[in-house]
């Protein structure tokens, strides 16, 4: 009766289920039924869902030996409305599920991606079309309570979709272990709560912010750390300075290598090992050295492979991936037996500059093993290649093809001559076909990198022939004479100098000619100036700092309006007299006496009967009992550190002016007072939008008199944007250097808390980054003082800079008054 109501219903169900019968029919009568009940159910229920239902019964039934149990588990997807594509999904994974869950971790995960339907439908669809093997990575049922325990603790929290939350959260799990994930997710549900676009770009691993969070956690050798380092063993080895540059690499890209564009190398942010990053350097500096990319090579081997090379010598570039695109769907293989060919190549001729460079480059290769089999024919090649460069002996599985490859170990080899060598290996026919993507990238050794990972600029010909000259210029390097390394060709130390710490390049640089050190100039150091200095940033949720996280770049502000100037100055001209009559008053005006002293100008009457008495004590004081008499100097430099954001803008409460008029009148009065006191100062203001977008104004500079240009600039200061103020306070600081005194103070001048535009809602971040940076400037000697005019100033300043090192304005309009005021009192 079922089958019949099914056929009436529809002629596809009955056909479908006519074809599943067999597998479910095996289990008896009632099983059947129930079966067949839940085919029509769930068909009238969504046709789609039915269907995908019936179809995958077989499938389901042949891993789990039972049916009631999944079937009931499908039936329970009707109590909730729209639940039709989660059914699918789940039917689909279902066998998944149960071979690699196990009997006992497929009901958990049935239960688990229902009950994430019963809270948010796109959570519960978003469960199930992920796939089962992804979930559960090589940890089963514990790979999936890794993942989802933060996800509940979060959904609970933040209201965080899993739709959101699982893409990202897989990959961060796979590349850095499950403790990454929650403070991974919860930096990002900050974002997502700022911006959801921003958010979800953050989830979906897309976002600067997201991918620079994950590379700081990256185990291995960073590479901007050790940059100078690199750079400078690529000048020692070639003779010419190259810009090296972050490259595009993303955690979930995979393996990562050195690229090159034909004049610049790109860095991956980190390397495995040291040992790594140096080969993999010098490897790809060789390829430029040696003539890979040079035009006329280029031009042949183009030639050659029958390609137009109309875009040789272009501004856009050479695609050297076009040679392989003629051998179809062995496009892979040809383009591994290409690469590994010149790569051979250029060893040789490194190995001639760089002593035991294919020694070294061998015992890396020989350390690791890929884990995709296809891979390896094709890295066992390349390792054998070494040691038959090394050896001049073709033995083994692979003596055929080595000897293939023999005219690459001569000198005068080149690109062309690699091009044969490829096309020989292919006609050949002894390796297999390799598949694309990860395996491609398996089969490179550590230290190489496919060449047609950019497009390239080609070398014309004369820069060809001077790279010629000094690879025959250094040539004899490997025979017996002084390296850059000190030693003596082959006698010398397989391994570079350790590096002296980030950034430092131990003893590497001694020796080096001046050219040399202008490594990083021209276009690629106009670049890096336009982004400005990196700062640290201070995540009190991770209790780190986050290197290089702010990009604080100096300007100077072009709006001027001195009339506005000179008008404050008119208003205000009777609080400056009384600041006068003040300044006069701590100015010194006689010689100051100096009591307690070993030799002066008088008997310090005190001092001495002390002394008189202490000797018939019996004691042993020192004679210091005269007073001299000293002009009294003071040595204080100050920093007026003014927030310029949007929020200066806004009308005072009296309805007389905006709040950057107060400011703007403070600040010239605080200047003119400066310039009364005679003390060194200087004036800057700050904003934000972003982290990588700080803007520093330096208004005057210490050594810079207040001329009319100076007062017109203070005249016409506007705000904009944010307050990133930890970032401002750093990179002030570094502007004492400009100013050598005893007493160094920093006057900050701001109308509200610190916050920013990717803070992600998080109020408490910026506060607690800009209190590790007072801490910071507190431990430079410098003193930080803040002056707010925002009301709720109390509830956050006194964490930041400390009870008694900040003041709360009550009234906007006395600002221009207390300025100097205050400083004159911190000065004493």
């Amino acid at each position: 009766r079922l089958l019949a109501d099914l056929a009436e219903t529809s002629y596809v169900a009955h056909r479908e289920v006519q074809q599943a019968l067999p597998a479910i029919s095996g289990h008896g009568e009632d099983t059947l039924l129930e079966w067949l009940r839940a085919c029509k159910v769930l068909f009238l229920h969504d046709r789609e869902a039915g269907k995908a239902f019936i179809g995958g019964s077989p499938a389901v039934e042949e891993v789990a030996e039972e049916v009631l149990p999944w079937v009931r588990q499908a039936l329970a997807f009707l109590q909730w409305p729209g639940a039709a594509k989660a059914l699918e999904a789940f039917m689909r994974e279902l066998p998944v599920a149960y071979g690699v869950l196990g009997h006992e971790g497929e009901p958990r995960w049935a239960e688990r991606g229902q009950t994430w339907f019963a809270r948010d439908p796109d959570s519960g669809l978003a469960y199930f079309q992920t796939p089962v093997r992804a979930l559960a990575g090589r940890e089963r049922w514990r790979g999936v309570e890794q993942v989802m325990g933060p996800a509940e603790q979060l959904f609970a929290a933040r209201r965080l979709s899993l739709a959101i939350f699982l893409p990202g959260a897989l990959k961060v799990r796979n590349l850095f272990g499950a403790d990454a994930i929650l403070p991974w997710a919860q930096r990002g549900a900050d974002i997502l709560q700022s911006g959801r676009a921003r958010g979800e770009a953050y989830f979906r691993l897309e976002s600067e912010e997201s991918l620079q969070l994950l590379k700081e956690q990256l185990p291995g050798y960073l590479a901007a750390e050790h940059q100078r380092l690199l750079a400078m063993l690529a000048a020692v080895w070639f003779g010419r300075a190259l810009e090296l540059k972050e490259g595009d690499w993303s955690p979930e890209q995979g393996r990562a290598f050195v690229e090159t564009d034909g004049s610049r190398l790109f860095l991956p942010v980190v390397f495995a090992d040291r040992e790594e990053a140096i080969l993999s350097v010098l490897h790809v500096a060789g390829h430029l050295a040696c003539g890979t990319y040079a035009g006329p090579r280029l031009q042949e081997v183009f030639e050659a492979a029958g390609v137009p090379a109309a875009d040789i010598g272009s501004r856009a570039g050479v695609a050297l991936d076009a040679l392989a695109e003629g051998f179809g769907e062995g496009r892979h293989r040809f383009q591994l037996l290409f690469d590994l060919a010149e790569d051979l190549r250029v060893d040789c001729a490194i190995n001639r500059l760089v002593p035991n460079h294919l020694r070294r480059l061998l015992a890396l290769g020989d350390s690791r093993t890929p884990e995709l089999r296809s891979a390896r024919p094709y890295y066992e090649l390349a390792r054998d290649s070494l040691r038959f460069a090394l050896t001049g002996e073709a033995s083994g599985a692979n003596a055929r093809l080595l000897e293939v490859l023999a005219p690459l170990r001569e000198p005068d080899a080149t690109l062309v001559d690699a091009w044969r060598a490829a096309m020989a290996l292919e006609r050949d026919g002894g390796l297999p076909p390799i598949p694309g993507g990860e395996a491609v990238r398996a089969a490179y050794l550590p230290g190489r990198s496919p060449n047609a990972a950019r497009p390239v600029q080609a070398q014309d010909e004369q820069q060809a022939a001077a790279d010629a000259a000094a690879d025959r210029a250094g040539g004899s390097a490997g025979k017996g004479e002084p390296t850059a390394e000190g030693g003596e060709g082959e006698q010398s130390g397989q391994r570079a100098p350790e590096d002296a710490g980030p950034g430092t390049a131990g003893d590497v640089g001694r020796g080096i000619p001046q050219p040399v050190r202008a490594a990083g100039g021209g276009q690629g150091a106009r670049r890096a100036e336009e982004r400005g200095l990196p700062y640290p940033e201070w995540d009190y949720r991770d209790r780190r700092y986050k290197r290089n996280w702010v990009w604080v770049q100096e300007r100077r502000l072009e709006e001027s309006n001195l009339s506005e100037a000179e008008r404050l100055h008119a208003r205000y001209a009777d609080a400056l007299k009384r600041l006068q009559r003040a300044i006069l008053a701590q100015k010194p005006t006689r010689l100051a006496p100096r009591p307690r002293q070993f030799e002066g100008d008088e008997i310090d009457l005190d001092a001495a009967i002390r002394y008189t008495v202490e000797r018939r004590a019996g004691m042993a004081p020192p004679a210091r009992v005269y007073r001299q008499r000293r002009l009294q100097r003071r040595e204080t430099a100050v920093t007026l550190l003014a927030d310029l954001s949007t929020s200066v803008m806004q009308p005072l409460p009296d309805g007389e002016g905006r709040v950057v008029d107060r400011i703007r009148a403070g600040i010239l009065l605080f200047a003119e007072s400066m310039e009364m006191v005679g003390d060194a100062y200087c004036i800057a203001g700050f904003c934000s939008k972003y982290r990588d977008n700080v803007n520093y104004f330096a208004i005057k500079d210490f050594d810079q008199p207040l001329t009319p240009e100076v007062k017109g600039v203070i005249g016409g200061l506007t705000g904009r944007l944010a307050t990133r103020m930890g970032a401002a306070i750093r990179h002030a600081l570094t502007r004492f250097a400009d100013a050598p005194s005893r007493r160094r103070l920093l006057l900050i001048l701001s109308d509200g808390r610190p916050e920013d535009y990717d803070d992600g809602g998080d109020l408490r971040y910026l506060h607690e980054d800009t209190r590790i940076a007072v801490k910071e400037a507190i431990d430079q000697g410098v003193h930080p003082f803040c002056i707010t005019v925002d009301p709720g100033g109390c509830d956050y300043l006194p964490r930041i800079f400390g009870q008694g090192h900040y003041l709360v304005l009550d009234h906007i309009n006395s600002l221009p008054r207390k300025l100097p005021e205050i400083y004159l009192r911190l000065r004493r």
